[in-house]
């Protein structure tokens, strides 16, 4: 038996303004397309035909972020607007979906056209768990939410029944379940979602951003490497903490092997290059350099193109100095170069058990893994 073939109408005739922006929330850019754009892409795969429900105004608008999809002008009301919209319907069952929300999950779309097997109408919906108070500035009352629920969409109908439901009311509605109940039609209720908010304000839009984000994380991971051998000296700076040691370590800058490691792998998860990259040896003006500004770069350039840093991992590779005792202050340095809380800088040791030049006292090794979130 083939499967009844199916609509979504997208009611984009509001003015809403709040979202700030100045033009419609339905046409505010999340993540670089219009609102609408995803509301209608969410139906890609479910449906076999779209009709947009527009304001007058606003036919470039449309144009440009629904291109190709039939438009039709609204009216002065929802009502008006979505019974406009039924008369370019084609199909055998129309859903009725606010422009507005752009997150519907597909389980919420798949249960909604599913349930119209059985039922002439259906909606979903979440119950009401929060307590619900009656009064303005002061409490004056309670309200009992047994059985109450918050209603989303889409909201799903046979067309012709639906399109009776209309021509039969006068007023204003709430939305299509309104409707259709004022002209007897029973609506069965199917499970919503957290994530099928409705853009109203600014607040909705930055939550809608970061839902966004959740659904496609930008993670990064990147390795760092450094020797430097030992030489003259009376300390040795290991992420940017001066350790007294009978020898000096070597470098062009003030050779601390921690530091640069950190700053290689903040380079690497960036996919650009290593410290040498940025700040060459072969320049003079780095000879004798503070490293802590090196790693100061490398965490700012990871701001800079978006990124928080998750978490740093740093291993010193060494005999000696013993680095227990100064851990806790190279934790604390690390974490002010780069700007994370020092709970989320891990700086450590390890021995080769005599193997090796580390083992032999020649120089000191690091390797560090840094973290980084699309912030």
């Amino acid at each position: 038996m083939p499967r009844p073939t199916v609509t979504v109408l997208i009611v984009a005739a509001g003015r809403g303004l709040r979202a700030g922006g100045g033009v419609p929330k339905q046409y505010r850019s999340l993540r670089g397309e219009a609102v609408v754009t995803h509301s209608l892409r969410a139906f890609e795969g479910h449906v076999d035909d779209a009709v947009l429900v527009i304001h007058p105004d606003d036919a470039d608008l449309a144009a440009r972020a629904c291109p190709g999809t039939r438009a039709v002008p609204g009216g002065d009301t929802r009502a008006a607007s979505v019974a406009a919209g039924l008369a370019a319907v084609r199909t055998e069952r129309v859903l009725i979906h606010d422009a507005a929300r752009p997150l519907v999950p597909d389980a919420v779309i798949a249960r909604v056209i599913a349930a119209l097997d059985e039922a002439e109408a259906a909606a979903p919906a979440l119950p009401v768990t929060d307590a619900l108070w009656q009064g303005g500035r002061v409490v004056t009352g309670l309200q009992d939410r047994t059985d109450l629920l918050r209603a989303q969409t889409p909201q799903g109908f046979r067309t012709e029944a639906l399109r009776a439901a209309h021509a039969a009311f006068e007023g204003e509605a709430a939305d299509d379940v309104a409707v259709a109940r004022a002209a007897g039609i029973e609506v069965k209720v199917v499970a919503g979602s957290e994530d099928n908010l409705k853009i109203t304000g600014p607040e909705d839009l930055a939550r809608a951003e970061r839902l966004m984000r959740g659904d496609a994380m930008d993670l990064r991971v990147g390795n760092g490497f450094d020797v430097h051998r030992f030489g003259p000296g009376d300390h040795v700076m290991l992420c940017g903490v001066r350790v007294p040691h009978g020898r000096g370590l070597q470098g062009h800058s003030d050779a601390d092997v921690g530091l640069h490691t950190i700053a290689d792998a903040i380079y690497g998860a960036l996919a650009e290059g290593d410290i040498g990259r940025h700040f060459p040896p072969s320049d003079p003006q780095w000879k004798g350099a503070e490293s802590g500004q090196f790693l100061s770069h490398a965490a700012g350039l990871a701001r800079a193109r978006g990124f928080a840093i998750g978490n740093i991992d740093c291993t010193l590779i060494c005999e000696f100095p013993k680095i227990g005792p100064h851990a806790a202050a190279m934790r604390a340095r690390v974490a002010e170069l780069t700007g994370v809380a020092a709970d989320r800088v891990s700086v450590k040791a390890t021995t080769t058990e005599r193997l090796g030049f580390a083992g032999r006292g020649e120089g000191i090794a690091c390797q560090a893994t840094v973290a980084l979130v699309r912030a």
